[in-house]
Parts: C-alpha cells; structure tokens; sequence
C-alpha cells in the first residue's frame, strides 16, 4: 500500500541556482579593469564581458558599479587585517601593510578619492561602505591595540580610537592627495612612530634595549 504522502510532488525550487563562480570572477574582473581604465572608465558591461557572465547576474548581486567596486575592495584589502601573534608592533604593522599594499595598486588615487565622493552622496552605498570594509578592519586593529594595552605595551589609558585614526590617516591621506608615495616601508614607519608615543617604558625597553 503506498503512502499518499509520498505521491504528493514537491513544487521544482524557485529561481536560478547561485553561481559561486560569479563571487570570484566578478571581484577579480574589477581589480583589472580599474587597473586598465580607472574608476570613470569602469562600466557593469565591461565587468560582465571580462567575468563571462551577464549584466542581468550581475545586477541581482551588485545595485551599481559603485557597490561592485567595495566588494573588490574588501577582497583586496581584507576585512581582518590585524593577526595576533603576541608581538604588538608585528600585529599592527602586518595589518596597515594590508592598506599600503591595496592603495598602490589598482585601488589607488585613480580609485579611492573617486569612491570617496560616491560615498557622500550615496547614503546606502555609504552604510555598505563602513559595514563591510571600515569597521571590520577597525576593530580587527582595535582588538590589536587591546592586547597591546593588556600585555604591558601600550599605556592603560590609551586612546585607541584616536590611535586607530593615526595609523591608518597616512595611507589615505597619501592616496588621496597624492603628494608623497605610498612605500613599501610606510606601514612600519607609521606604526614605530605612534608606538613611540603610545607606549610604556617597558615596550621601549624590550624594543630599543
């Protein structure tokens, strides 16, 4: 005897099944196209043709060439820079490095300032922005910070917000003004610097002694 339960057909599952190969091709397409021609050169045709996908699978995933440029973005950067390794300047100029090496690539001056401005005019472009990239990168080096200040390095009182906008104000502000370069050891140079600052003697002792 069968079971009428069994007989019953389930309705066929609704829309197209996600393309995974779309998540990486898409970012990817991105970073070379900025390369090749700049944010005003960057169009959702353009993506699609060198992804080898369409405009429309683009669409469902990315609102605007805008949306797709954070996306790659945060694929470049990261968006947990700061590791721990139990050594606080380590940390945290592995961590910046992250900047210095996105922002003198393809997502440089001919990228950032462009974007920068997008984001002043685009509220929800700008809350994506700062959910995706600039808060999880800040607190991955706040945590950092943390342990500097539970280990002994870094003064108890610390502003870690204000030291957070410090390491990373030089970067940016290179990129976005364009006046000095973007060196290979700037992060280091920028961290040993507000380290020096920040820090208890103890950590100027194990460092200089």
């Amino acid at each position: 005897m069968t079971n009428p339960a069994h007989d019953v057909q389930q309705p066929p599952p609704q829309g197209r099944p996600r393309d995974e190969r779309i998540d990486t091709a898409v970012p990817r397409a991105v970073l070379e196209l900025l390369a090749e021609a700049g944010y005003s050169g960057l169009t959702m045709d353009a993506v699609a043709t060198r992804a080898r996908t369409s405009k429309p699978a683009l669409r469902r995933r990315w609102r605007s060439k805008q949306h797709l440029v954070v996306d790659a973005l945060v694929g470049a950067a990261g968006t947990f820079p700061t590791p721990d390794t139990g050594c606080t300047h380590c940390d945290l100029i592995e961590g910046i490095t992250t900047l210095s090496e996105t922002f003198s690539g393809a997502i440089g001056r001919r990228v950032l300032p462009a974007l920068v401005a997008d984001l002043a005019d685009d509220p929800e472009l700008d809350a994506e922005f700062r959910q995706k990239f600039f808060h999880p990168r800040r607190a991955s080096t706040a945590a950092a910070l943390r342990r500097g200040i539970e280990r002994g390095d870094l003064e108890p009182d610390a502003d870690v917000d204000l030291l957070l906008d410090m390491l990373a104000a030089t970067t940016y502000y290179r990129v976005l003004f364009g006046h000095l370069p973007i060196t290979d050891a700037l992060a280091e140079d920028v961290v040993m610097a507000v380290l020096n600052g920040a820090a208890t003697d103890a950590w100027r002792t194990r460092q200089h002694g």
